[in-house]
């Protein structure tokens, strides 16, 4: 059967399922309630500190009660969120040698303890994240930190190591968000993840937790210490997590039993089916959000001494090859996925950096053809001489396990993957894990993204800054997860060039924005051209609202819950 085929009967048995189905998981309480706001996460939290998860689900249900300095909205503006001014080099916020930045902040802001907010708490997050032992997830982008100083309770000047054109990429947005001190100063340490408010924060923001059960429900009320408190539309949030995607869309299009639905990675027609039954409505934002698939360039099967797989001291027996790795993306049908699978809520693409426009490459292509990957395996001397179908050199067979996050639409993507590399004699087992294991973070479990005991995985991710920097830092050396640094770092792929390095450091400190921008697309084309990732999809930011609800605006610069302090029932 081919792709195409396949995926147009797997389009028809999902929308003939759409009726036949019982209804979506409930998130709780009465239809009526108009206080109540129903939060419907298929991706369950199951941690509410965004410095120690990889997870956006886990972001974006702490970025209900905490707050960065300031964050971008769609427009690429900078609004302020606990700081009272956006720093500029006109109003000495920004220093004019570009190695640092003052930070005002907002007067009468309390915790939701009751304690104030100072600068000292600003201080103290810069401290937790950028401690080793506590393994934050947030600290590659924090390096560029020399030091913060508290200059008074309400200002705090950040000192840069260089010249730092994007001094907008720490404390803002989803990397952003400030931890109290008062509550975190005794786990500023290897007891990071004993905090006793990583499963009940403390913040500043709209909304409380007041009761969080990891992997199933949130609920929140109003933080009655927050400055706009009058303002909020509802007494009560909660957050449901479980499920599958397309119930979870269910749910608010079609049921009416939640009032909104995150992260809908599912297949267009079935998007479309569903939102003909009138309750709810699909808002897509393109942002720089991009499906792509890693390759794994150590080797998951061997045991280092340390006792970690997935070592840089082992290279991958194939993928270190560039020409096994230019037939692997030959291989893959990219328009299929897009075109069959995401539809409208996705294009292919052949770059790693999709956004903003200004950095995206055009000196890149993709390509599906089997018979050039074909010639690429031959010609690296991958053959089948045991005529069991998969070639194999040396006595090792190119057998690979691929892996990613349970998902209907992600399973299909597999499924087409899959189809290219066997014919290419490539051997594929599939995989698909939990996406509250997955994308925990959590250095004791085997499972996550960071260890990467597979050969390909796949997932999205995306630079939450419209300045990319510390989105093409992820294929520095130095993010490379491993035991050693409490597998944090976001490069699981183990891809290390120092060329690249060079070029990243020197992006990093150059003030020409167009300078910038020529390097960011040569580290791009890098990745790119030497097929150390695989791009696949530019995906829309794809959520469903509840026709009644309104307030929101959707960016691809924070989390969606972003401006949930603005949201109310009509």
């Amino acid at each position: 059967m081919t792709a195409k085929k396949f995926i147009s009967i797997c389009y028809l048995c999902s929308i003939a399922l759409l009726t036949a189905c019982g209804s979506s998981p409930t998130v709780s309480n009465s239809q009526q309630d108009n206080k109540l706001l129903k939060l419907l996460y298929w991706q369950a939290p199951t941690i509410l500190n965004p410095h120690l998860s990889t997870g956006f689900k886990d972001a974006e249900a702490s970025r209900i009660t905490l707050e960065p300095l300031a964050s971008f909205n769609n427009d690429g503006e900078l609004i302020p969120f606990l700081a009272a001014e956006v720093p500029t080099v006109e109003n000495g916020g920004v220093a004019a040698d570009g190695k640092s930045v003052t930070w005002k902040l907002k007067q009468n802001v309390k915790w939701t303890d009751g304690t104030p907010f100072t600068a000292k708490d600003v201080v103290f997050t810069y401290q937790f994240i950028a401690n080793p032992q506590v393994g934050s997830v947030s600290a590659g982008t924090y390096d560029v930190i020399k030091s913060v100083e508290a200059i008074d309770d309400h200002t705090v000047r950040v000192n840069f190591k260089n010249v730092n054109p994007a001094w907008h990429l720490v404390f803002v947005g989803v990397e952003g968000m400030i931890l109290p001190q008062h509550i975190y100063q005794q786990y500023n340490g290897a007891n990071a993840r004993e905090a006793p408010a990583n499963l009940k924060p403390i913040g500043t923001g709209a909304y409380r937790v007041v009761d969080f059960r990891p992997g199933d429900t949130v609920i929140y009320e109003p933080n009655p210490e927050f400055r706009q408190l009058e303002q909020l539309g509802f007494e009560r949030v909660e957050l449901k997590g479980g499920g599958d995607a397309t119930s979870a869309a269910r749910a608010v299009l079609q049921t009416g039993d939640a009032d909104y639905a995150y992260n809908l990675q599912v297949e267009a027609p079935v998007l479309q089916q569903l939102e003909t039954a009138g309750q709810g409505k699909v808002v897509t934002n393109y942002g720089a959000l991009m499906e792509r698939i890693i390759i794994n360039h150590s080797d998951p099967n061997k045991v280092a001494p340390s006792g970690e797989r997935s070592s840089v001291k082992f290279p991958h027996p194939f993928f270190s090859d560039p020409q096994v790795r230019e037939a692997l993306a030959l291989a893959i049908d990219r328009d299929t996925i897009a075109e069959q699978l995401y539809g409208i809520t996705g294009k292919a693409t052949p770059n790693f950096l999709v956004a903003p426009e200004q950095y995206v490459s055009n000196n890149t292509s993709y390509e599906y053809n089997l018979n050039r990957a074909n010639q690429l395996l031959d010609e690296a001397g991958w053959k089948d001489t045991n005529g069991n179908g998969i070639r194999d050199k040396n006595g090792a067979e190119m057998q690979i396990l691929f892996q990613t996050s349970v998902n209907p639409l992600r399973q299909k993507t597999q499924t087409v993957v899959k189809q290219g590399l066997q014919s290419i004699g490539v051997g594929v087992e599939l995989k698909s894990i939990d996406p509250s294991v997955y994308f925990s973070s959590d250095p004791s479990n085997n499972e996550t993204v960071e260890h990467f005991y597979a050969d390909l995985q796949m997932y999205t991710t995306g630079n939450t800054s419209p300045d990319p920097a510390a989105y093409m830092k992820f294929y520095t050396c130095d993010q490379i997860p491993q035991k050693a640094n409490n597998w944090s770092g976001d490069n699981n792929s183990r891809y290390c060039n120092p060329e690249y390095d060079r070029l990243w450091q020197q992006s990093s400190s150059e003030l020409d924005s167009a300078k910038r921008e020529e390097i960011f697309i040569e580290l791009n084309d890098m990745l790119v051209k030497g097929h150390h990732v695989i791009p696949l999809v530019h995906r829309a930011d794809v959520v469903a609202f509840a026709n009644d609800i309104s307030g929101y605006e959707l960016t691809p610069w924070d989390l969606r819950t972003w401006d949930i302090m603005n949201w109310r029932r009509e």
